[in-house]
């Protein structure tokens, strides 16, 4: 399955740039093997946007739990991307396979077990975690995108 382009960055922009205006921050891919990686990753990517501190560790916990759910439900690996749009940080996971008969059943999101289910509660804790949360089809697998609202600048 195609992956996005996957761009070079593994750090934060260096100092002197607006995050609001930084656009794409990261865009890493991962496995089960470098979920500790993403894991720091979106820690720093986060607070280097302006996240506070409580907020930041909310974004790594929901994309740990998308990330997880792509390694265990889907193909194995995926991509995550981060990007900052006004007032906005945008976590995207790409997920190259599709999804068991137990995962998003129709793009909405809604699992076919009513929570809690024997499968686990990954999704529900993002939607509670993430200011909006989009579950769409991508190429055979699924496109994931969680919304952070960011704090307005002085």
């Amino acid at each position: 399955m195609p992956m996005p382009a996957e761009a070079p960055l593994a750090d934060p922009p260096g100092p002197g740039r607006d995050p609001a205006s930084a656009g794409l921050l990261l865009d890493q891919r991962f496995d089960a093997d470098t979920l500790h990686q993403l894991r720091a990753a979106v820690l720093a990517h986060a607070a280097w946007a302006g996240l506070p501190e409580d907020r930041v560790g909310d974004v790594m916990i929901a994309v740990h739990e998308l990330a997880a759910n792509t390694v265990r439900h889907g193909a194995g690996a995926g991509q995550l991307v981060i990007c900052t749009e006004p007032g906005v940080l945008q976590c995207q996971v790409f997920d190259a396979g599709a999804a068991s008969p137990n995962g998003c059943a129709d793009g909405t999101g809604d699992s076919p077990h009513p929570w809690p289910s024997p499968e686990g509660h990954g999704l529900w804790l993002v939607r509670q975690l993430a200011d909006q949360l989009s579950i769409a089809r991508w190429h055979g697998g699924y496109q994931v995108t969680a919304h952070f609202t960011l704090p307005a600048r002085p």
